[in-house]
């Protein structure tokens, strides 16, 4: 057998044909295609505005940025993380919070984010980075209803969850990034994401005032738009308004992202046919899955599963070609946020979960046979 890794991306002829045009055209970049891409991305996901970035990391700085200002508090997120969603808050100058996970969903845990927010004084907190961890939506009606006790606002962090939903308490389905209830959603991406644009960001929102301000902060907070400016010396002018940055997408990465969003709810489909197939084979066993009631709410952009003897499991599945790997690595216990005053002890969901899991192969190009071929060796290493 082949190695099978983790996950991986997926390039097309039509995508590559997608890139050649761009590439023969007038526009590299700042051309029609990030509008295009934001555009169809905003009407994937139900939102109003969308705004196209460099990377899923640019779009956590640019969404906390535009929504803290220069205000210096706490904000709140999930140890269970890649690093960029707390790290968005350190840019920022601001302190990071972690509230510990659910051990049924693996995502932040509401009740002690409300422990924290009840015990401190008021103004403490301004922000809440919940995260769609592997895929499995946050419900984000509970995140409001808090937020909105408290005065804070919510950065949905959707990077593994693009066409992810979930059920309010109306019965109404709620869309990943619709903005109904999120002041942003940010998106990932990178090669092993649901949509790959080599590098590419997205943060999705209903709210004009916030669209315009992450317009402004993502091109240098430059712009030429007569109706903003203070002055006006001519069609060349422009002013620098904001101290902004350079997280601009380029139109081949654009193309490249709106011919794969095309093919996303047939692959997002493939995904869940794949976790169908890997909960069945583990129901009856000692292997933990995180199993939604709802398969189709689940983007599975991870297949987590936790299991003992974890360093001599992963090390059996490579030596048979088969190329695990573990998300993540509790942010807290990171050197930097060790310095910071974090330490062994203080998240203990977050830490026995680390000590447990594993993500195996998935991804939309995975054969049948190769997953049969993962299962089968599973099942000798835990028979």
């Amino acid at each position: 057998m082949q190695p099978i890794p983790y996950s991986k991306q997926e390039i097309t002829e039509d995508d590559i044909q997608a890139v050649k045009e761009v590439l023969q055209s007038d526009f590299l970049t700042q051309g029609p295609k990030v509008a295009e891409f934001e555009k169809k991305f905003a009407q994937y996901v139900g939102a109003r505005y969308a705004v196209a970035v460099s990377n899923g990391t640019a779009a956590l700085h640019l969404s906390v940025k535009a929504l803290q200002g220069e205000k210096k508090t706490k904000i709140i997120t999930t140890p269970i993380t890649f690093s960029a969603s707390a790290n968005c808050i350190r840019y920022c100058d601001c302190t990071v919070d972690f509230a510990d996970i659910s051990p049924d969903t693996l995502l932040i845990d509401t009740e002690k984010i409300y422990r924290l927010l009840k015990s401190a004084p008021k103004g403490t907190y301004s922000g809440i980075i919940p995260v769609d961890f592997a895929g499995y939506p946050v419900n984000m009606e509970v995140i409001r209803n808090i937020a909105d006790e408290f005065g804070l606002w919510i950065v949905e962090d959707a990077c593994h969850a693009p066409g992810a939903w979930f059920t309010d308490s109306k019965g109404v389905r709620q869309q990943c990034g619709n903005g109904n209830y999120a002041n942003l959603t940010v998106f990932s991406f990178h090669p092993v994401k649901h949509i790959a644009t080599g590098e590419g960001g997205m943060i999705t929102t209903n709210d004009e005032t916030l669209y315009k301000k992450l317009l402004l902060l993502r091109t240098h907070g430059i712009t030429k738009d007569p109706e903003m400016m203070h002055e006006n010396h001519g069609g060349w002018y422009m002013e620098m308004q904001e101290l902004g940055y350079n997280y601009r997408m380029s139109d081949i990465q654009a193309a490249l992202g709106i011919s794969q969003l095309n093919k996303a709810d047939k692959r997002l489909m493939r995904r869940i046919e794949i976790a169908h197939r890997y909960n069945e084979a583990f129901k009856n066993s000692s292997i933990k899955t995180i199993i939604p009631q709802d398969y189709l709410q689940h983007a599975y952009h991870l297949y987590v599963i936790q299991v003992e003897k974890r360093k001599e499991f992963y090390d059996y599945l490579r030596a048979n070609n088969i190329y695990s790997q573990v998300h993540y690595i509790p942010v807290h216990l990171m050197p930097y946020y060790k310095k910071l005053g974090w330490k062994k002890g203080d998240l203990p969901v977050a830490e026995k979960y680390y000590e447990q899991c594993l993500s195996l192969p998935m991804y939309p190009s995975l054969t049948d046979e190769q997953q049969q071929y993962v299962i089968e060796k599973i099942k000798l290493f835990y028979h």
